[in-house]
């Protein structure tokens, strides 16, 4: 055998032992590295869609719904994803919790039971439609916001709290109001006058309502 032979054998020998080599703990890094890739790679492809979709909106009737119009396409690009993740412990969630209630002006409680109703505190969490993270947020609003990762937890947290102050304000304060345009969108509310009969709404915001502390 040759020198040059001899080398590409050495060579190819390191490479087989570094492999050999790999503990459990690099095996489940370059996974979870893989994973988060996967996660980055489908939020922008959603952003992208969003994107595409707004180019043509003068064609989209008023009244189309484009929360609707993003699901599919958002879902579809989330092959990786599970239906179902472990709730935030409550000790991550907490301070995540009270930031996001501080910089808007809200108040913890109010957030923390809209958080607990829309996704249970599953920072995964991802509906049939397509909305996101702790609060659900869909891929229309997400866009709309600036939010980069929505299933990162103080982002979700941040933003989520920033749209329902938004909601809060357009409402004059009214909890309830605010509740039933986060649930099914201020059109309807402004439509309706009031609290939209929708069953699903008005136990959505019962429920959340329950869960306030008495002043």
């Amino acid at each position: 055998m040759s020198t040059r032979q001899k080398l590409a054998a050495y060579g190819l020998w390191l490479v087989l032992l570094a492999a050999h080599a790999q503990t459990p703990q690099d095996t489940a890094r370059k996974a979870m590295e893989a994973s988060v890739a996967r996660q980055r790679q489908a939020v922008a492809a959603m952003r992208l869609s969003i994107a595409r979709q707004r180019t043509s909106t003068a064609a989209t009737p008023p009244s189309t719904n484009r929360a609707a119009m993003f699901a599919s396409d958002f879902l579809l690009s989330w092959p990786a994803l599970g239906p179902d993740c472990d709730p935030l412990p409550a000790e991550s969630l907490a301070p995540l919790l009270a930031q996001a209630a501080q910089k808007e002006g809200l108040d913890p409680s109010l957030l923390r039971a809209v958080v607990e109703q829309e996704s249970g505190f599953r920072p995964c969490a991802l509906s049939p439609q397509g909305a996101m993270g702790l609060m659900q947020l869909m891929p229309s609003t997400a866009a709309e916001l600036g939010v980069a990762d929505p299933f990162d937890p103080q982002q979700n947290l941040l933003f989520g709290a920033r749209f329902l102050k938004q909601l809060l304000t357009r409402f004059g304060g009214d909890a309830a109001l605010a509740l039933s345009a986060y649930n099914a969108g201020p059109e309807r509310v402004e439509q309706a006058g009031g609290v939209p009969r929708i069953p699903e709404t008005m136990h959505y915001v019962e429920h959340i309502l329950s869960r306030l502390p008495i002043p």
